[in-house]
C-alpha cells in the first residue's frame, strides 16, 4: 500500500512537467493547504523542493493574479549568477587557461592538466569558489572549447620548399593537360594482421562489440601487411599492392610496374611519358640508389620516360595519395580487425567515395629482401637527367637516352 507521500510524488511526476514555474508553485501550495497541518513538509518532500518555496507559493495563492506579460518570474527575480556575484571569477579563469600563461613559471596550472575540476579547485583556492560545471559554462561563454592538437608545424623548412610545391603543381598540370599519366605513390602505414584492435567505430548490435586481442603482439605466422599505393590523379583511381615481406624500393617499383601493366597502358595507350610524385624518404626516397635502378628497369621494359618529383623532406602529408586514397581506406576499415591478408585486400578493394574513387587491390607474397647493394657502376648506368630546378628532387629516367649524370 502506498503512503501519502508516494502518491503525491507519483502525481507530481506526471503533472509538474506540463506546467511552467509559477503554475508548479501554485499547485504545490494548493496541495499543501488542502492537507492541513504537516502538508508543507509532506509536499516539499514529495516534489523535491524546499519548504520555503511552498511558503512563498502560499502567499502567492492569497494574492489576486495580475497580468504578467508572459513572464513567470518578476524582473530581476531569482538567484544571481555566481559570475555576477563574483566579478573577478571570469578574469581569474581566463588567466588560468590563456595560452600565454601556460609557459609562465608562476602559473599554478603550468604542470597540471586543465580539466574543469582542476580549474574549479584552483579557482576555489584563489578565493573564487566555483564548481566544475560552472567552469565549463564560463569557458564556453568566453569562447573556449575542447580541441585536439593539429599537425601543422613542420620544423625547419627547406629554402626551396614552396618553390618545389609550385614546380610539382606546374609539372603535374602540364602532364594532365596533355592527357599524360600522373601518379602519386607511397607506402601506407604497416598493419598488424590478426584479431587486433583497429581505430574507429563500426555499427554493431548493442552490447555485442567485435572481440579482439588484449595485446598487440605481432602474430608470428600472419605477420604484417604492407600496403603500397599508386593513385592516378587524372582518373581518380587507386592501385594497392599488399606486401607480406619488406617495404623496399624493389617492392615500390614492382607495384608501379603492375599498375602500368594492368591499368596504365590501357588507360593511356598513347602515353610515352609518366610523372611520379613521391615523398622524399621511405622506399621511394630520392637518395635511394635502388629506387633509381629499379625505375631504370621499368623505363627500359615499358619504353616510358619516367619523371619523378619528390616532395621536400617533412612534407609527406601534401602528397595527394595521403588524402585522396589512404584516408578513405582507413575510414572504410575503421573498427574492424584485419584478421587476414585476404580481408585487407577485400576491404581496400571495396573502398569508394561519392566523388567516384575506385580502388583495385591485390596480394603480393613475393620476396623483397632488404640490404640490396647498388654499386657505383650500376648507378652510373642509370640514364637519369636532372631537371634544371633542384635536380636532386626532380629528374627523368629515359632508357632511350644516354646517361647524363648520376
Amino acid at each position: 500500500m502506498h503512503t501519502a507521500e508516494e502518491i503525491l510524488a507519483q502525481k507530481f511526476a506526471v503533472v509538474l512537467p506540463h506546467l511552467d514555474e509559477r503554475q508548479r508553485r501554485i499547485l504545490l501550495a494548493a496541495e499543501a493547504r488542502a492537507l492541513g497541518r504537516g502538508g508543507v513538509s509532506l509536499v516539499a518532500r514529495a516534489a523535491g523542493v524546499s519548504r520555503q518555496t511552498i511558503h512563498t507559493a502560499l502567499t502567492e495563492l492569497d494574492t489576486p493574479p495580475a497580468p504578467t506579460g508572459g513572464r513567470v518570474r518578476r524582473p530581476g527575480g531569482g538567484r544571481k549568477r555566481l559570475a555576477e556575484r563574483d566579478p573577478g571569477l571570469a578574469d581569474a579563469l581566463d588567466a588560468l587557461v590563456e595560452p600565454t600563461s601556460r609557459g609562465d613559471p608562476q602559473s599554478p596550472l603550468r604542470w597540471t592538466t586543465t580539466s574543469t575540476r582542476n580549474l574549479a579547485d584552483t579557482l576555489t583556492g584563489q578565493g573564487h569558489p566555483a564548481s566544475h560545471t560552472l567552469v565549463a559554462g564560463l569557458l564556453r561563454e568566453q569562447g573556449y572549447s575542447l580541441q585536439a592538437t593539429r599537425k601543422t608545424l613542420e620544423g625547419a623548412q627547406h629554402p626551396d620548399r614552396d618553390a618545389q610545391f609550385r614546380y610539382i603543381n606546374d609539372t603535374a598540370r602540364d602532364y594532365l593537360d596533355q592527357g599524360l599519366p600522373v601518379v602519386s605513390v607511397d607506402t601506407k602505414k604497416k598493419e598488424l594482421v590478426g584479431r587486433f584492435a583497429n581505430k574507429g567505430r563500426e555499427w554493431q548490435p548493442t552490447g555485442a562489440p567485435v572481440e579482439v586481442n588484449v595485446h598487440d603482439f605481432p602474430d608470428p605466422v600472419l605477420g604484417k601487411a604492407i600496403p603500397y599505393g599508386v593513385y592516378d590523379l587524372g582518373a581518380n583511381t587507386g592501385w594497392v599492392s599488399v606486401g607480406t615481406d619488406h617495404d623496399t624500393a624493389a617492392f615500390a617499383v614492382a607495384t608501379l610496374r603492375r599498375w602500368w601493366e594492368r591499368v596504365g597502358r590501357v588507360a593511356y595507350p598513347a602515353a610515352g611519358r609518366l610523372l611520379v610524385t613521391a615523398d622524399a624518404g621511405g622506399s621511394n626516397g630520392y637518395r635511394l640508389r635502388l629506387w633509381k635502378v629499379e625505375l631504370a628497369r621499368l623505363a627500359a621494359e615499358t619504353g616510358l620516360q619516367v619523371s619523378v618529383c619528390h616532395f621536400p623532406p617533412g612534407t609527406s602529408k601534401w602528397n595527394r595519395i595521403e588524402h585522396r586514397l589512404f584516408s578513405h581506406i582507413s575510414m572504410n576499415w575503421r573498427g574492424r580487425p584485419l584478421v587476414s591478408h585476404e580481408v585487407i585486400v577485400d576491404l581496400i578493394g571495396a573502398t569508394t567515395t561519392r566523388t567516384g574513387l575506385a580502388v583495385h587491390a591485390e596480394l603480393d607474397r613475393r620476396s623483397y629482401p632488404r640490404g640490396v647493394k647498388v654499386t657505383d657502376a650500376e648507378l652510373a648506368a642509370v640514364p637519369i637527367t636532372p631537371h634544371e630546378f633542384h635536380g636532386t628532387w626532380n629528374y627523368t629516367i629515359d632508357s632511350s637516352q644516354k646517361t647524363q649524370t648520376t
